[in-house]
């Protein structure tokens, strides 16, 4: 394990998790309760599973599939669970169980696009702590933590943070200060990062591979800091979504290779693909602005102003310049809302 932050441009992480039935935290992984000040057993219990189910015609069905599973991390005592929010996006079923294994039905309560929070309101009572909201500012490369998913501490790990830096996601999305942790935990998503006072720290989002100069690969778990929650927590529980206008969205995948940036994919019937973008495009210019990396292609759309602003790409297709232009959108419109039931 290394304590400097990862190289290069981690921006290819996998957002989906095993099925639980095919990990299995190795015992020396697990954390020690009598290596904490905090009550660890307690803050565990705080962690619960999540199972959601998603119509098979919702718009993320084929990327994200239909049954996803992962964790949450109940943050108040009326129920609340801070999760990531790919696991509910367009999800019509919720169900939480706790650590011993109570099961309760939850509801889809909110999703912030921008940092990738995700809250469910559980729908009965249940019989597990609230974990207190700590300051993931203060958290330094080489800092130990406990990164943990629904399941107690068989399924929690030790970990220490490796990194701390920007990261961009090929699905238009920006981080100005993730954490990266090490060793990674292989049911990472919605996982809660667990500082050593016993507060969450942040959200776990993906993996990511990286590899040293001895060609050895690394496996890290990005993870969304819990400071970016709070700003946001009273919009999301009042409206659903952050109370301003969203940012402009392409429905376009974005990659780096060879110090160039490809499109990868499109959204079905998404705005760059109703614009005649095609998979394999290199794209030059932003707005006529030149775009240095794929953290700076996102920050150059979302300068465009709010969603339905248009977006000019100067883009190469089979050796020859062309202009787009693309009238973008609010990600949010292609999304089911989630029902009450």
């Amino acid at each position: 394990m290394t304590d400097t932050p990862p190289k290069g441009r981690p921006n290819q992480g996998r957002r989906r998790g095993m099925k639980r039935e095919e990990w299995e935290i190795p015992p020396n992984l697990q954390p020690d309760p009598g290596d904490y000040s905090f009550d660890l057993e307690r803050a565990l219990k705080a962690v619960v599973s999540l199972k959601t189910y998603v119509p098979v015609d919702a718009f993320t069905a084929n990327t994200l599939g239909t049954e996803r599973a992962g964790s949450g991390v109940i943050i108040k005592e009326t129920g609340l669970i801070a999760t990531i929010g790919y696991l509910i996006t367009e999800a019509e079923t919720i169900w939480i169980t706790t650590n011993d294994g109570q099961a309760v039905p939850g509801h889809a309560l909110a999703y912030d696009q921008d940092s990738g929070f995700g809250l469910v309101q559980a729908l009965g009572k249940l019989d597990a702590p609230a974990l207190e909201l700590g300051d993931s500012d203060r958290l330094k490369v080489g800092d130990h933590a406990v990164l943990a998913a629904g399941g107690g501490r068989h399924h929690a790990i030790e970990t220490r943070i490796v990194g701390r830096q920007e990261f961009a996601g090929y699905w238009e999305y920006v981080l100005d200060d993730a954490l990266f942790t090490a060793p990674a935990h292989q049911f990472w998503g919605g996982g809660g990062l667990i500082g050593t006072d016993g507060r969450l720290m942040g959200i776990a989002s993906l993996i990511l591979q990286q590899g040293d100069d001895k060609g050895r690969r690394l496996d890290m778990n990005m993870i969304v800091p819990i400071g970016l929650l709070a700003p946001i927590l009273p919009d999301l529980l009042s409206y659903g979504r952050v109370n301003r206008p969203a940012r402009p969205w392409l429905g376009m995948y974005a990659t780096e290779s060879d110090e160039a940036l490809i499109v990868g994919g499109l959204a079905d019937n998404g705005p760059a693909e109703q614009a005649g973008i095609r998979a394999g495009d290199q794209i030059l210019t932003v707005n006529d602005e030149e775009v240095p990396d794929l953290a700076g292609l996102w920050r150059r759309v979302w300068s465009s102003g709010s969603a339905g602003a248009e977006v000019r790409l100067r883009i190469e297709r089979d050796g020859s310049p062309k202009r787009i232009a693309i009238r973008s959108a609010d990600r949010a419109s292609f999304l089911k809302s989630p029902k009450l039931h």
